[in-house]
Formats: structure tokens, sequence, C-alpha cells
């Protein structure tokens, strides 16, 4: 309730502000409606949506396997640690606007830079999390699965990824929120579609109303996969720690 009441709060603030400024750079919630309409009705919102949304689940996707996997075996290998971590510090130094445009430029402006640049980018912020997870794990639980006489795949189930489970949560869910980010950006300099393509057409034509129906179509969108897709998985992941 109270959550609706604030946004009802900032809608009624940016109406009026908009109705007092009476300008095309602050349009009213309405002339973005309008703007959301038209685009929808068309297709044309959806399809650059879908566009962007699939570059932000791939990358998602090798990001987190690739950062768990180097993330987990620096965090057990204190020599290979201490060999990679300034390659580590190198790269999470790199200003994702200069991996963006060594992409394009070493591998054209295809979607396999644009996913592949976006994945980079966020790559090394996985590893230092699942780093600290693996170096937080509990011997002496390793050391039971070993008196037990675990396997490898049970220990791994049962022993390591329960422990690892509120890292790769964490890495997730900061994971999600950087890489559509770096997503837009990697459109507007490189693609031919997708939302951060559409806002960099609609800035060239001074709608902001579009920029702004854009922005909150994807914005909603994220929200729920975070409301309904990633917190409930996360909740289901944590439940052994309750």
């Amino acid at each position: 309730m109270i959550v609706i009441l604030s946004l009802a709060v900032l809608l009624a603030v940016w109406w009026v502000a908009a109705s007092i400024a009476d300008s095309r750079v602050l349009p009213t919630p309405a002339a973005v409606a309008q703007a959301f309409w038209r685009d929808a009705r068309t297709g044309e919102l959806f399809f650059h949506l879908g566009m962007t949304l699939f570059r932000v689940a791939a990358s998602f996707l090798i990001a987190m396997v690739f950062g768990a996997i180097i993330g987990v075996a620096l965090g057990m290998s204190r020599e290979a640690n201490r060999f990679f971590d300034p390659w580590l510090i190198l790269f999470l130094n790199v200003p994702a606007l200069v991996v963006i445009v060594l992409a394009y430029i070493w591998f054209g402006l295809n979607e396999i830079a644009a996913i592949g640049a976006i994945a980079i980018n966020k790559i090394p912020n996985v590893v230092v999390t699942m780093r600290e997870g693996a170096r937080a794990l509990d011997r002496q639980l390793a050391e039971m699965a070993s008196v037990y006489r675990f396997g490898r795949m049970k220990t791994l189930r049962h022993v390591i990824v329960p422990q690892l489970q509120p890292y790769l949560a964490a890495s997730s869910r900061s994971g999600l929120s950087l890489i559509w980010k770096i997503a837009l950006v990697v459109e507007l300099l490189g693609r031919s579609n997708g939302v951060g393509f559409q806002i960099h057409l609609y800035f060239q034509l001074f709608d902001v109303a579009a920029i702004l129906a854009y922005t909150l179509a994807f914005v909603a969108v994220m929200l729920m996969i975070e409301f309904l897709l990633v917190q409930p998985l996360e909740a289901r992941a944590t439940r052994w720690r309750r």
C-alpha cells in the first residue's frame, strides 16, 4: 500500500512539474503514455525490448558461468589467485566503454561482439564475489564429507554449492542490474535494434516522451524479472539457512 502511494505521489509531482514547465524536454505522463502506445501498437516497442532482453540474457548466462568457474578456482588455489590477481584488478578497472569499442573494432559490428563485450564487463565482478565465497568454504564440512565417503558430485551438490549460493545470488542480482545498463550502451554504439538504439534514435529526433516510454518499459520488465524470478529463486536457494 505504501509503495503504491509513493509511486502515485511521484507521478503527481511529475505531472505538476511537466504542466508548469510546458516544454518538450519534460513531457507529461500522458504524453509518455501516448508515445508508448504509438510504438506498442505497431509492435516496434516489443521487438526492440525483445532484442535487448535477448542480449541481456545471453551475456548474463556467459558471465555467470565463466565468472563462477574462474572465481571458485581462484578462491581454492592460493597460487593461482596470486598469479591472476593483477589480471583481475586490470579488468576491473578497464572502463566498460573501452571494452565495447575494442570489441567492435576487433570483431566487427555484430551480435557476438555485442554480447561478448557485455559479458566481459561483468565477468570480473562475478569472479571477485565467487572467489570470496570459495575462500569462506567451511573446511570441516569438507572433511566430514570425506569421512562419510561422499563422492565428488555428492560433495559438490550437498556441501559446496549450498555454501556458495548466497554469493551466487549476490553476484546474480548485481550482475543483472549492471548488464542491462551496459547493454543499452552497446546497442547505442553498434547495433541497429534494441532499446539503446531506439533511445539514441529518439535523442536525435529530440523526442523525450519516446525516450522515457522506452526507458520505463524496460525498467518495468526488469522489475518484473527481479520480483517474479530472481527473488523467488533466491529465497528457494537459501531456504536451507532458515
